[in-house]
């Protein structure tokens, strides 16, 4: 063989090593945690090894990979959902639709600081960024910026994070956050953006505040954005940095379930509306205790943390500042009209109308598929193993460090009618009745979704626990007893956004006919074929 050929032959096995490792690292299954050699597993590295041959041309295709995919290897990817309609930006979107309440209607791109040339607003180059996406329909505000730090020391706050048992007593105020000036710190960018030129002054004014987060000067979001300051880039020195794409998040009813979803919803939809490729990671700027609801944020997100719980200061490539929950379209509908209907996003596909979502069906299916149930529209049908009647119950538990542990009852006599119900299910011949007993207090998150997931008809007393409907499928039917003390919209209005069927028994008081709530249970399943 001639030197020439030798050549061309050493040519192309170089092309076929570097074709291989170009096709494993493009498909290769991403993994939670970068994985672990030790002395011995390395030293049994083939010679023949793409990566030992060339070195420098496997360092360049790793980092072209990383980029694919964010760099993100400890992030959750976001799952497959029936239900999902894209989030890209549309300023099209009109004002006080569907969309714009339950989806992305944060039309309006506010830069306020700009990113270096080449950064492009991801956090990759040597300067910050700031911007808003705003929504005039919810009056809130999305914000995200780049080369952020956060200084926990100048944040007034409890720990957070505790056992309940550990701080009872403690105010609500001792919870939420005060933040002095600085205690947030952003390099500045290659421009001034829509605010100028600010070095060692605050990011944002007080009329930006004003007209584009909040009026309310203890708005913690609106505090922690008004205790920016503008550093230059060799300034912002950080004890440590989080690469991966973070929300912070203030809670306010942190162990109300109700509450809670609409943090949750804003989570997703603030994940959404800045495009993140991956689940984010979600730090709680607040001192609250722990609570059953951590469940599910871990199950949501890639991981979850407490900002008083970093040691030093803490610097983000990209962090996300997620809206409170009472900014949601969940809690502004029970005071103001939002005339929308749940339907199925293939519906919406086939047919667009402003007057009908799917968002929170695809919510429902994110919480379901986040605890690894399945989200497959055309589920089994439930009347083949009999028909689930789920009764969500209310039951004493330890909410928070200002509780009682006796949550007010508002079905005085509870107890007699599930009984009555039980009785009944027993005895039913037309089809299997299955009466499940709905002790979520006392259930993991996980065993609640499930018991949602698998009802055919989900019954309660208005109370916190029947917004886990959100997770319920398509043809589930709602029942609620109201006593006469507790006329609220909620559910009803939750069951007809995400497309649900909903009765109400009306109560003169607190105390219900038990066979009158027989009788529209009956009416219930005939209507399902039972």
């Amino acid at each position: 063989m001639n030197g020439r050929s030798y050549n061309l032959l050493k040519v192309v096995v170089a092309l076929f090593f570097l074709n291989t490792l170009s096709l494993y690292l493009y498909f290769r299954p991403s993994s939670p945690t970068p994985p672990q050699h030790d002395a011995a597993s390395s030293s049994r590295i083939r010679k023949d090894d793409p990566a030992v041959l060339f070195p420098d041309l496997t360092e360049q295709l790793q980092q072209q990979q990383r980029r694919r995919d964010g760099g993100f290897d400890s992030l959750k990817r976001w799952p497959i959902l029936p239900s999902y309609l894209p989030w890209s930006l549309n300023p099209s979107v009109r004002p006080h639709s569907c969309e714009a309440f339950f989806g992305n209607g944060f039309t309006r791109r506010l830069d306020l600081l700009s990113a270096v040339d080449g950064d492009g607003g991801g956090g990759g180059g040597g300067g910050g960024w700031f911007r808003c996406f705003r929504s005039e329909t919810l009056e809130s505000s999305v914000c995200e910026g780049g080369q952020l730090r956060m200084s926990p020391e100048r944040i007034g706050m409890a720990a957070g994070g505790e056992r309940v048992e550990d701080v009872m007593g403690r105010s609500e105020e001792e919870e939420m956050p005060v933040f002095e000036d600085g205690a947030f710190q952003i390099a500045e960018g290659g421009g001034g953006g829509e605010l100028g030129f600010r070095r060692g002054k605050s990011l944002v004014s007080d009329e930006f505040l004003d007209n584009y987060v909040d009026r309310g000067r203890r708005h913690p979001i609106r505090n922690l954005i008004g205790s920016i300051r503008v550093v230059k880039p060799g300034e912002l020195q950080c004890d440590q940095w989080i690469e991966e794409p973070t929300l912070l998040i203030t809670r306010y009813e942190y162990a109300n379930l109700f509450h809670t979803v609409t943090d949750w919803y804003n989570a997703y939809v603030s994940s959404r509306v800045t495009e993140l490729p991956f689940r984010p990671h979600v730090i709680f700027v607040d001192g609250h205790c722990t609570s059953p609801m951590e469940e599910t944020w871990k199950a949501l997100f890639s991981s979850v943390a407490y900002a008083k719980s970093f040691q030093g200061s803490v610097c983000f490539r990209h962090a996300i500042m997620s809206p409170l929950g009472y900014e949601n379209a969940m809690f502004k509908g029970l005071s103001q009209p939002i005339n929308c209907e749940g339907t199925s996003a293939h519906d919406l596909w086939r047919n667009p109308d402003d007057s009908k979502t799917a968002r929170l069906s695809e919510f429902g299916e994110m919480i379901r598929s986040a605890f690894g149930f399945s989200v497959n529209r055309h589920h089994p049908e439930k009347g083949v193993s009999g028909h689930n009647v789920l009764f969500v119950r209310r039951e004493d538990y330890l909410a928070h460090p200002r509780h009682s542990g006796k949550p007010e009852s508002r079905l005085s006599n509870e107890q007699e009618v599930f009984d009555a119900l039980k009785s009944w299910a027993s005895s039913h011949l037309k089809c299997k009745v299955n009466l499940v007993n709905g002790l979520f207090a006392h259930m993991p998150m996980k065993d609640q979704v499930q018991a949602i997931q698998d009802a055919s008809v989900i019954i309660g007393a208005h109370g916190a626990g029947l917004t886990h409907i959100v997770s319920a499928m398509p043809k589930t039917v709602i029942l609620e007893i109201i006593s006469s003390q507790y006329r609220r919209p909620h559910f009803e209005r939750i069951s007809k956004w995400k497309g649900l069927k909903y009765h109400a028994i009306n109560l003169a008081g607190s105390r219900a006919d038990p066979p009158v709530v027989i009788n529209e249970l009956s009416s219930i399943l005939k209507s399902l074929g039972c």
